[in-house]
């Protein structure tokens, strides 16, 4: 094969020729964030459990083990979400909670 033949096919062992790779971009994971309830002594222990229902897709034993655990911890975790999921279920959860007049606070931490 002839250098003109090596240039026409593109042969890489020639000088002044080149292979062109492709490199996959490194996505990095987006950072976590725990939703958390905080305990109050005013805010019904059934409310809390429809909240957590409502906003976390939890059913009604685990709604009620969360309500329980935040009843004797003073706190507990209702999921961990990223950064703008977790933005809003705190926004929707404290707006709510005002709504229907009951001091619970609803936090988010980095985890």
């Amino acid at each position: 094969m002839s250098d003109e033949d090596r240039k026409r096919r593109g042969d890489p062992g020639l000088p002044g020729t080149s292979v062109i790779t492709k490199t996959k971009p490194q996505t990095k994971r987006p950072s976590l964030y725990r939703v958390l309830l905080l305990n109050d002594d005013y805010t019904p222990m059934e409310f809390v459990v429809h909240v957590l229902e409502r906003f976390f897709n939890k059913d009604r034993e685990a709604a009620t083990t969360i309500m329980l655990h935040v009843h004797h911890h003073g706190i507990g975790e209702c999921g961990i979400y990223t950064y703008e999921v977790a933005e809003t279920k705190v926004t929707q959860v404290m707006d709510f909670a005002r709504k229907h007049n009951h001091p619970l606070q609803c936090v988010m931490e980095k985890k």
